[in-house]
């Protein structure tokens, strides 16, 4: 795939978009940034330059959290079976055409935006949480490795044991590594990542890191409510534009 200047302004700008996404919350840079590449490029393109910086930031997150770990038995569940899950979506990914390939990342996401409004407090108690970790990690790795995003059923998830901040992020590092480093070895082995795809994805790593201060600044001058607001605005149209384009190609 060659990439004139101007696509790759546009690239640029997506992954400004999950930096700027990522600076605000913590997390879900490709649940912004996977969509708008996907809707210039395809969902293929978009999986492919997610994969280091989802690999490298999870590995550097999980390694500060290290002290904030979960039972093992739970994280390791977890993690494998996303990875289990990733290995389904990766097939998937090389079997499925374009416009069903664009259809599964806007119903992803637009059940993470439905979620996010109609069940703001939804809550699991975690011996029921432990119970739900293999199946909520493998359906999680088959978005991952279909669409490139797995935040509608992975964090959600987290989100809803209402984990304290160091603990979600030490066991949503753990299962993201862990899960792209299988992801960029089934991607290697169906022919979908190359050598030259592997040192794009290594470049994204600037415009996400350059825009999370830009995050962080945004979200200190507005309330979180608008800022969600405004985000989850952003994604519906994101997702309604990556269905007509599937639908009406």
């Amino acid at each position: 795939m060659t990439i004139d200047l101007a696509q790759f302004a546009l690239i640029f700008v997506c992954l400004a978009m999950g930096g700027v996404l990522k600076g605000a919350t913590g997390a879900g840079a490709p649940i912004l940034a996977v969509p708008a590449l996907a809707m210039v490029f395809d969902v293929k393109f978009a999986v492919v330059v997610m994969l280091m910086p989802n690999l490298l930031t999870n590995m550097w997150q999980g390694w500060l959290f290290r002290a904030h770990r979960l039972p093992s038995a739970f994280v390791w569940s977890f993690a494998l079976a996303g990875g289990a899950g990733a290995l389904i979506g990766t097939f998937m990914l090389a079997s499925f055409s374009p416009a069903i390939l664009s259809m599964i990342v806007a119903a992803a996401v637009l059940f993470y935006v439905l979620l996010r409004i109609g069940k703001p407090n939804w809550k699991i108690a975690y011996p029921f949480a432990e119970r739900l970790s293999i199946p909520a990690g493998m359906i999680a790795g088959m978005l991952q490795g279909s669409s490139g995003i797995s935040a509608p059923v992975s964090i959600t998830f987290l989100n809803a044991i209402r984990l304290e901040r160091p603990f979600f992020i030490s066991t949503i590092s753990v299962f993201f590594a862990v899960m792209t480093a299988l992801q960029i070895a089934s991607l290697g082995y169906v022919g979908i990542l190359s050598w030259k795809g592997l040192a794009i994805s290594l470049a994204a790593m600037a415009p996400i890191l350059a825009f999370m201060p830009v995050g962080s600044a945004l979200a200190r001058r507005f309330s979180k409510e608008t800022f969600d607001r405004a985000i989850l605005i952003l994604l519906s149209l994101l997702s309604v534009k990556l269905i007509y384009e599937a639908l009406f190609s």
